[in-house]
């Protein structure tokens, strides 16, 4: 790793909750912190105290953590016109939060100065010296954040220039050249970028603030590191306003693992899927399968040609190896596979790497039934319990005598919902009755009541999301539909696993029902397994 350094400047608990559908809690952004902090980024942005008391709160409270590697920085603008920096309540606030880095954010362009701000450039540039000087003065690493400075430097290179050398000349440390708009071009941001380095000559560090309307956010951000700035600001998993801000997750892989920077530290990029998923489950969004390094699809492998290579060298279909990032190697099982597929994923398991025989079996059961709907990618643990049955290691828990779903709805209330189950589990009749919040939850809680003195290790598998997928839209409301239901178990040891299962039907319940069955069944053979297995290791 070369001796060049590049700081990560996180802005998810500020510019990130501006995005669309975000909504962070104080616990929610003292929590993220806290991670950010061992992920071990340089600083976190936490937010603007004037804004709102939520982030006033956070100031407070984020000084009890105990931060071990990251600064905290609070952001704010230039005084207001008219107004001395020191009576200003802005930077009242600003000082109130208690941080050693604040941020500044001025206007670069003529245009934002006089249509915007509505002062003349003259007056915009005395803001900037008045506010940074002051921040200075009270003891603050200040940073300047020149909003819309690509922007302005393709209008007018000269004032936007002059607001950098103004904002260096009264103290800041960083100066910071924001694509505002995420309008501007990597061959764009790399001129500006070396223009603003030699004006600065060294004596501050330069750094870089993307916005991904143009889809080449990291690009940019990427090209003005290239040319020398030292500091990247941006956001995990890309959230923010519009199209979201430079997504630092592929940022800091591709610092680390391309151009071998240093960044972070030593051992950060281990931990980049488990950033990556925190956020998300924090901020309640859905994951992005799709996502470079740490998506559940980044190394997930289909096609038979593929999977085949693979299994010969890794290299082959992927850049890094995923255990560098976190993430793991997934071999999917579909229509599109080979044999090589179902033997990489259950072949060791089963003694199957050899049978060709049973494995095209198997094969050609999968392309027929994802014809009539089934899909496994999502749903590994129902495409095991086919190949349990097909292969003769699979037993029957309990028989289905019948179910029945009432739901009765009067006007002005809510729905309810009443299921009944009648099993056949070791020789013995069990009939139960339960309601739920939907015609689902209540099966679901009928079958766990039918099964439970009997199997009480169903009291360890949870169902944790539940997903409808119409497959022949023509058939309008007689459609077949695909119901994917992801369970979360645990396991004799403690760890908890997350598996998929899956139910096609004409009839969106018993499609249910299917896919309800399968992760009981599902859990119920891992619990053998791992009985047999400690019966086992005792002898």
């Amino acid at each position: 790793m070369t001796a060049r350094r590049i700081e990560i400047y996180d802005t998810t608990l500020r510019d990130g909750t501006q995005g669309e559908g975000i909504n962070l809690s104080l616990e929610d952004k003292l929590q993220i912190a806290q991670k950010l902090d061992q992920f071990g980024v340089d600083y976190i942005e936490g937010g603007y105290p004037l804004s709102n008391p939520k982030d006033a709160a956070f100031f407070r409270e984020v000084q009890t953590l105990g931060l071990q590697q990251a600064k905290v920085a609070a952001f704010g603008m230039t005084r207001r016109r008219g107004v001395e920096a020191h009576a200003d309540p802005g930077m009242r606030a600003l000082l109130e939060a208690q941080t050693e880095v604040i941020t500044i954010v001025g206007k670069t362009s003529p245009w934002q100065v006089e249509n915007v701000l509505s002062v003349t450039l003259e007056e915009n540039l005395k803001m900037i010296a008045d506010t940074i000087g002051f921040m200075v003065s009270e003891g603050k690493r200040v940073f300047y954040d020149a909003e819309h400075f690509f922007d302005s430097f393709r209008s007018d290179p000269a004032y936007a220039l002059q607001t950098l050398k103004v904002a260096r000349d009264a103290g800041a440390q960083v100066l910071c050249l924001c694509d505002t708009n995420g309008g501007s071009m990597p061959e764009d941001v790399e001129k500006a970028t070396q223009t603003a380095l030699e004006l600065c000559n060294s004596s501050v560090t330069i750094g870089v603030h993307t916005h991904n309307d143009s889809g080449v956010a990291l690009a940019n951000a990427l090209a003005s590191v290239r040319v020398g700035a030292n500091l990247v600001q941006g956001t995990i998993n890309g959230l923010g306003e519009r199209c979201g801000n430079m997504d630092l997750i592929p940022l800091v892989a591709n610092l680390r693992l391309k151009y071998k920077y240093d960044c972070l530290q030593p051992d950060s990029l281990s931990s980049l899927t488990e950033v990556s998923n925190f956020v998300y489950e924090t901020a309640n969004l859905n994951l992005h399968n799709g996502q470079p390094y740490v998506g559940s699809s980044a190394f997930a492998h289909k096609g038979g040609m593929h999977v085949h290579a693979v299994q010969k060298n890794v290299s082959t279909y992927e850049h890094v190896q995923p255990e560098a990032v976190g993430n793991t190697r997934k071999i999917l099982v579909s229509e599109l596979s080979g044999i090589s597929n179902i033997s990489t994923k259950m072949g060791k398991k089963f003694n199957l790497e050899q049978d060709k025989t049973a494995l095209r079996k198997a094969l050609i059961m999968v392309q027929d039934m994802e014809n009539v709907g089934y899909q496994f990618e999502a749903a590994e643990a129902s495409f095991e319990l086919l190949l349990r049955k097909q292969i003769g290691r699979y037993h029957q828990f309990f028989d289905l005598d019948h179910y029945r779903i009432v739901m009765l709805k009067t006007n002005g209330n809510e729905p309810i919902s009443e299921a009944s189950v009648k099993l056949h589990i070791n020789g013995q009749l069990e009939h139960r009755v339960a309601e739920g919040d939907g015609p689902v939850n209540a099966l679901d809680a009928a079958l766990r009541r039918a099964l439970i003195h009997h199997l009480p290790a169903i009291a360890d598998v949870h169902l944790v999301d539940y997903k409808v997928r119409v497959i022949n839209s023509r058939e309008q409301t007689a459609a077949t539909v695909r119901v994917v239901i992801e369970s979360k178990r645990k396991s004799k040891s403690g760890k908890l696993e997350t598996f998929g299962t899956i139910g096609v039907s004409s009839n969106v319940i018993d499609a249910s029902w299917q896919a309800l069955v399968d992760a009981c069944e599902y859990h119920l053979l891992r619990v053998e397994e791992e009985a047999d297995a400690s019966r086992d290791a005792a002898v």
